[in-house]
């Protein structure tokens, strides 16, 4: 925001200089200027010999109406009134004054917003504290879920090559159990045959 606002003021800054290197024009319907610290009178024709109608203050913004004619142009004032003024008395450039309003108005402004821009930090640097908290507390929540999925897979592996064991054992034991029976039933039907052959 602050950047922002320093930058508006510089490109105001740089409208106006390059207002005041702008080469006057005389088409119809361009804005001017009475130059500084003069007024002048305004005619109802192009020359002196017509009657005044009044006169325009230093820096006032006119309107110019026609071409030059006789060292004078038609212009309209700020009062919305008509007349010829003398060509030597206009300006394309803004007047100092004019000049110095705008950049105050300009400057009122980046201060205003500035202004706003620091009301706006603290609230900013809260918020960025809380998310920073929030994303901290996560971090931790990932690495003890991660944690916890470690320590079950970690189990689960034991379960499995526990039950393997059991299997195994019981694998074996029964094939224990089911060859010493082989050999028992072997020997007691061996026997009974040695004692049937003596009767």
């Amino acid at each position: 925001m602050l950047k922002q606002c320093i930058f508006g003021l510089l490109l105001s800054a740089a409208t106006f200089i390059s207002y005041a290197e702008e080469a006057p024009t005389s088409d119809n319907g361009n804005t001017a200027y009475i130059v500084d610290n003069l007024y002048t009178f305004m005619h109802s024709g192009p020359s002196k010999n017509y009657r005044i109608l009044g006169s325009v203050d230093a820096g006032t913004q006119i309107t110019l109406l026609s071409e030059e004619d006789n060292g004078y142009f038609k212009i309209r004032d700020d009062k919305d009134r008509e007349g010829w003024v003398e060509t030597k008395f206009i300006s394309e450039n803004a007047g100092i004054h004019q000049q110095f309003q705008a950049l105050n108005n300009d400057m009122t402004l980046m201060q205003e917003q500035l202004r706003q821009a620091e009301i706006e930090l603290p609230q900013l640097q809260e918020q960025n504290r809380t998310l920073t908290e929030q994303n901290q507390a996560l971090s931790e929540q990932i690495e003890k879920l991660k944690s916890t999925i470690e320590s079950e897979r970690n189990v689960k592996q034991l379960a499995s090559a526990k039950e393997k064991r059991q299997l195994l054992t019981y694998g074996g034991a029964i094939a224990f159990i089911g060859l010493l029976l082989g050999i028992i039933l072997t020997i007691m039907l061996s026997r009974r045959k040695r004692y049937d052959g003596w009767a």
